[in-house]
């Protein structure tokens, strides 16, 4: 630790155990500060109608981008103390606080109009039709379906229609 003064750094001595005891302290503070038994990368929603993408971690990196729709689906991409880098459906990536994101499993359909069925078979019936960027509910998967709510509608669709979901990933 330097202090300076007139003209030049003067060095404090610290006893060996009390440095010893605050290189502990600044140690565990940053594991705890930087990790949380959360998988990365995983999926959360948004939050909030809006939420700020910024360049950084930090309230004094610039915003680049504003998130507009509650409930998207984003991957958390990094973690660094409070804040996390995610990536929304389009690539988009950059930095909010944790507490702009929610635990709560939502996807949004990708590609063209998807047909949600009774069962995970493409040969079951037809119970609705889901256009692009509609987001919904992530209940469960199994294989290469997963179930989904969206209007108090319950269906199934392939992963490969959705974004949201990774490939190998189990949802109970």
């Amino acid at each position: 630790m330097r202090t300076w003064f007139r003209g030049g750094p003067m060095i404090l001595r610290l006893p060996w155990w009390m440095a010893l005891l605050t290189l502990l302290h600044g140690l565990a503070h940053d594991a705890g500060a930087t990790e949380t038994a959360l998988p990365v990368p995983r999926f959360v929603s948004l939050r909030e109608d809006e939420v700020n993408l910024r360049a950084g971690p930090g309230e004094r990196y610039p915003i680049d981008w504003v998130l507009t729709r509650k409930g998207m689906p984003v991957e958390i991409l990094q973690e660094f103390d409070v804040w996390r880098k995610v990536r929304d459906v389009q690539g988009t990536e950059g930095w909010v606080h944790q507490r702009m994101v929610t635990g709560i499993r939502t996807v949004v359909v990708t590609g063209e109009t998807r047909t949600l069925h009774a069962d995970p078979d493409p040969a079951s019936p037809a119970v609705a039709r889901a256009e692009p960027g509609v987001i919904a509910h992530l209940l469960e998967c199994r294989g290469a379906w997963c179930r989904v709510e969206a209007r108090d509608i319950k269906g199934w669709l392939r992963r490969s229609e959705m974004w949201g979901v990774f490939a190998d990933e189990a949802v109970p």
